[in-house]
């Protein structure tokens, strides 16, 4: 099964928690700064890999979010969204994995525009807009096959127009190496 397929599974199913109301102190803590940071992954990524950095569509269409993603969006599981699946690649190597769920009714107006980001960054788009906002970070470590260590992820609900969105991020072990 390749990775992103691993980590779409393992992250469908596991519990999160809101670091509102766990202590940080549980995160590990060469990942509690990027699990935890507020601003844009994709310029840090960019800034971390000295401008070596790309997005990988891996999988984009229409599906059903897992039952842990509806919730979060407020939503009904039986309700359609566009589920996009892309790797964040610095100096050619997978840190990153993100997998985000945009319900149907959040496509519509000026937001048709996120159908068609292809190998563009959502995070680009997402922190240039003056009126999006991010709710709480809710954090996760997850056992996927195929990686000697946890992965560490984390995710929120971007609201733009205020129309929701959900975006998880897999911290993947590679990231570390190169700092």
């Amino acid at each position: 099964m390749p990775l992103h397929r691993s980590l779409s599974s393992a992250a469908l199913g596991t519990r999160w928690r809101s670091y509102r109301r766990v202590p940080n102190t549980r995160l590990p803590h060469r990942w509690r700064e990027w699990l935890l940071d507020p601003g844009s992954l994709t310029q840090r990524l960019t800034e971390a890999s000295g401008g070596h950095f790309r997005v990988e569509l891996r999988f984009q269409g229409w599906g059903k979010p897992s039952r842990s993603e509806a919730r979060s969006l407020g939503i009904d599981p039986r309700q359609q969204a566009m589920i996009r699946e892309v790797c964040l690649l610095g100096y050619d190597q997978a840190w990153v994995y993100a997998r985000s769920i945009i319900p149907a009714t959040t496509l519509n107006g000026p937001l048709r525009k996120l159908r068609h980001l292809g190998n563009r960054s959502l995070g680009t788009l997402l922190f240039k807009d003056p009126g999006m906002y991010r709710g709480p970070i809710e954090t996760t470590t997850l056992r996927v096959p195929g990686l000697c260590e946890p992965a560490h992820a984390r995710r929120s609900v971007f609201y733009l127009n205020r129309k929701p969105l959900l975006v998880c991020e897999v911290f993947l072990p590679s990231l570390l190496r190169v700092q």
